[in-house]
C-alpha cells in the first residue's frame, strides 16, 4: 500500500532525507529518537548497559551507511531500524558464544610441551589442507567468517552477496570441513 505524502510520518521524512540527501541533521533527529529506545529494547533481552550502548552505536552507523536500502513501501522506519538492531544483537550473541579453542582456555603462563606444539601444528596443517579442498567461494566466505571474525551481515555488505547465499556457503563449507576433519574428533 503506497502512502500519500500527507500520511508520511516525520521519522519517514527524516529517513528519506538521510537516504536521498545524506542529511546529517535528519540523521541526528533519528538518532535522538531511536538511540534510547534501542538501548532499552536491547537491555530488556539481558544485555548489559555498556554492551547495549555499543550495539546501538553500531546499529545507528549501519543505518547511516545502509540508508539507501530503506524503502518506505516495504517497511516503516521503526520496523527497519529494529530489525537491524535485532540482527546486530544476534551477531554479538553468536560471537560471544563461539567456543574457545582449548589452547586459549589454558593457563597463559604455562609453557606448552613439544608434543602439544606438534599436535597443534599437525591439526593446523590438516585444517589448511581441508580448507584448500573447498570450493573457492565457500573457502573465502568461511575464512571471512571464522578467521576474519566478520558477521554474516558484514560479509554480505563486503561481497555484495545476499545474506542467504552467505549462510548457505558457510553451511555447505562447514559440512565439507567436518567430513574432511572427522578423524580429528
Amino acid at each position: 500500500m503506497k502512502q500519500q505524502p500527507s500520511q508520511i510520518s516525520s521519522l519517514t521524512t527524516y529517513m528519506l532525507s538521510v537516504r536521498d540527501d545524506r542529511d546529517r541533521t535528519a540523521f541526528a533527529l533519528l538518532f535522538d529518537h531511536f538511540a534510547p529506545r534501542l538501548k532499552g529494547f536491547i537491555m530488556r533481552s539481558g544485555t548489559g548497559a555498556g554492551q547495549a550502548e555499543e550495539i546501538v552505536q553500531e546499529v545507528m552507523l549501519t543505518i547511516w551507511h545502509k540508508a539507501e536500502q530503506f524503502d518506505p513501501e516495504r517497511a516503516q522506519v521503526s520496523a527497519w531500524v529494529y530489525q537491524i538492531a535485532r540482527n546486530r544483537q544476534i551477531d554479538v550473541i553468536r560471537k560471544e558464544n563461539r567456543p574457545l579453542p582449548e589452547e586459549l582456555g589454558e593457563d597463559p603462563s604455562a609453557e606448552p610441551d613439544a608434543s602439544q606444539i606438534l599436535a597443534v601444528e599437525q591439526e593446523a596443517g590438516q585444517l589448511k589442507d581441508a580448507l584448500l579442498k573447498l570450493k573457492p567461494d565457500q573457502r573465502d566466505i568461511i575464512e571471512k567468517a571464522y578467521l576474519g571474525e566478520l558477521t554474516h551481515q558484514e560479509i554480505s555488505s563486503q561481497t555484495g552477496l545476499p545474506l542467504g547465499t552467505i549462510k548457505s556457503r558457510i553451511r555447505l563449507g562447514l559440512e565439507k570441513l567436518r567430513y574432511e576433519l572427522k578423524e580429528l574428533r
